[in-house]
């Protein structure tokens, strides 16, 4: 693409279901014309995985388009950073070839996940009655640091008086909630906290004031990137509460999450997949049944890149979806994994669900209901070839045409970019 052909302005990647869309695969596709990749919420429960040729890359903090030489990338204030993690991922990444110098920068603003979080989180998860299915790395309890207004900063780094108060008052409260919960406390704990902050002075380096670059980068009409982790569903106040993440996931979030305003976003284009999966607990209304939801899971690879843990699968969910596009404000969807549908006879889509005498097509409040519900299900003609060669629309089989024409007229955004596998070439653009 030529210098006048490349695209200015700030797009927003989201996630439009329970995560694991391929959101890292879409945002890897478009690092290549961008200047920026910022990532705006969450923290290293999420996993990104990226194949670039034969290699195979798993990135939980650091934005995809890291793997773009010359790409700049950010870790905006919304992020949660695990500190040990962040360097973890850092140096593997040195260690493929990959070169970093100055190339990523992390927001003075974002608040650090230190070991006390961790164990604050497994604890919890242990001795709760209802479930929620965490990762149990630290995120809820970091972000309760932080909305408790005693969490630690990337700034905190640069005073160590300060720093030590708070990271004392931390360990303290810890102990205190460890005891509660008749959790043993661990003598080890100060010892890793000491770790971690020994990767204060490299993480230094890395601090930058992400909303001021992102918006000078703008203002040359250059062209930016934002990512998100986890999807729509799982958003704090629009998901499916509580089986949620401990941030906010929509496409809002991303402006509040690297430091701009919300008119300086231009497009949000919301990832889907061609059928839906759900991991950790919680309701999935298009569920399929044991023997076809064991077989898609095989088909697709369905587990997760952060804790391997199987994933739940089910049908493409029209009403979740639809939900997503009106509060994210979606101006157009990218459908991953079609070729994973390709040798099924029928494919059913998820249009409304039965509630008692009624049938709803508006996504309901009450997580408690989608636990009961009875899917509406249309079923369309399967293709039963492969779509992995596509690189057009015209080379789709027509039944996986009219099958993603179905997905935009239910969803009410257009469909922009379909994947056809793990390839970055294994796109089509529609526009």
């Amino acid at each position: 693409m030529s210098e006048s052909e490349r695209p200015s302005g700030c797009t927003v990647i989201v996630g439009c279901q329970w995560g694991d869309e391929g959101k890292g695969k879409i945002v890897d596709v478009l690092a290549e014309d961008v200047d920026i990749i910022a990532r705006y919420q969450g923290g290293a429960n999420a996993g990104h995985t990226v194949h670039v040729g034969d290699e195979e890359f798993v990135l939980h903090q650091i934005p995809s388009g890291i793997l773009h030489r010359g790409k700049r990338c950010l870790l905006g204030n919304g992020v949660v950073l695990d500190i040990v993690q962040f360097f973890e991922e850092y140096h593997a990444l040195q260690a493929r070839g990959v070169d970093l110098e100055g190339r990523i920068g992390v927001s003075e603003r974002a608040h650090l996940l230190l070991p006390y979080h961790r164990l604050l989180d497994k604890a919890d998860e242990c001795q709760a009655t209802r479930k929620i299915g965490t990762t149990g790395r630290g995120i809820g309890p970091a972000y309760e640091s932080k909305a408790g207004r005693s969490g630690v900063r990337v700034a905190d780094l640069a005073n160590p008086s300060r720093l030590q108060e708070l990271v004392a008052a931390g360990v303290e409260h810890a102990e205190r909630r460890l005891a509660a919960l008749g959790q043993e406390y661990s003598s080890e704990l100060q010892g890793a906290v000491d770790d971690a902050l020994s990767l204060g002075e490299a993480l230094q380096a890395l601090a930058a004031d992400t909303g001021l670059e992102i918006m000078q980068a703008l203002r040359s009409d250059k062209a930016v990137l934002l990512e998100g982790a986890q999807g729509t569903a799982l958003d704090l106040d629009h998901g499916t509460y509580p089986f949620v993440t401990s941030s906010n996931t929509t496409a809002a979030a991303a402006a509040t999450g690297v430091g701009i305003g919300p008119t300086a976003i231009s497009r949000v284009i919301g990832v889907v997949k061609a059928y839906t999966t759900r991991v950790g607990n919680g309701p999935l209304p298009s569920a399929f049944d044991e023997e076809m939801d064991k077989h898609v899971r095989e088909l697709g690879g369905e587990f997760g890149a952060t804790t391997g843990r199987p994933r739940r699968c089910g049908w493409f969910d029209a009403v979740l979806a639809r939900y997503s596009a009106r509060v994210n404000g979606l101006t157009g969807l990218a459908v991953t994994k079609l070729d994973v549908l390709d040798t099924l006879p029928e494919i059913s889509i998820v249009t409304g669900y039965r509630i008692g005498a009624d049938v709803v097509e508006e996504f309901p409040a009450d997580t408690w209901s989608l636990g009961t519900v009875e899917p509406v299900l249309e079923t369309v003609p399967g293709w039963e070839a492969s779509t992995c060669d596509a690189r057009r629309l015209e080379d789709l089989p027509s039944a996986a045409r009219h099958y993603l024409d179905r997905i935009q007229e239910l969803t009410g955004a257009p469909v922009e970019m379909i994947s056809v596998g793990t390839k970055r070439s294994q796109i089509i653009r529609s526009v």
